[in-house]
């Protein structure tokens, strides 16, 4: 889906993901690399919704499962799980979701705040809702990453 331009119109453009059956969006100027899950080395004593570590192009990254992030389920026995490779403070973090969409632009007179019967663990890291169908819950990078690792500390 991508939205027709019209002059003066504001848009977001966003990388699509879905995380256990809702579909979240990220802001493709945050976005590094979208890869397929590799192999995850684990971290001793680290948060549950810490996946490991993965070697990116010599690079270390951290994984973090967001669905362990949110206190979702599991996903299911042999099912892969992509990785949204973001930078934040200067280092690389992958988010481990279930699966990517596209890039689509989005008009921000459609965006809006959080309702309030969104779950907090998600007002805490999205900066508002995209109203389409499905709608698109916008996830802010540095929310989302910079909340965890203050409560690992």
């Amino acid at each position: 889906m991508t939205a027709t331009v019209s002059p003066g119109v504001l848009l977001l453009k966003l990388l699509t993901a879905t995380l256990a059956d809702q579909r979240i969006g990220f802001d493709v100027g945050r976005v590094f690399d979208v890869i397929r899950l590799g192999t995850l080395t684990p971290v001793p004593l680290a948060p549950r919704w810490i996946a490991g570590v993965m070697n990116l192009r010599g690079r270390i990254v951290t994984a973090i499962d967001l669905r362990a992030r949110f206190g979702l389920p599991s996903r299911n026995e042999g099912a892969e799980a992509m990785c949204i490779v973001v930078d934040f403070q200067g280092e690389r973090y992958g988010l481990v979701i279930d699966d990517v969409g596209d890039v689509v632009d989005v008009d921000k007179a459609i965006v809006e705040a959080n309702p309030p019967t969104m779950p907090r663990a998600w007002q805490q890291v999205s900066t508002g809702v995209a109203r389409l169908d499905p709608l698109i819950v916008i996830v802010d990078v540095d929310g989302l990453i910079d909340i965890p690792l203050a409560a690992a500390a």
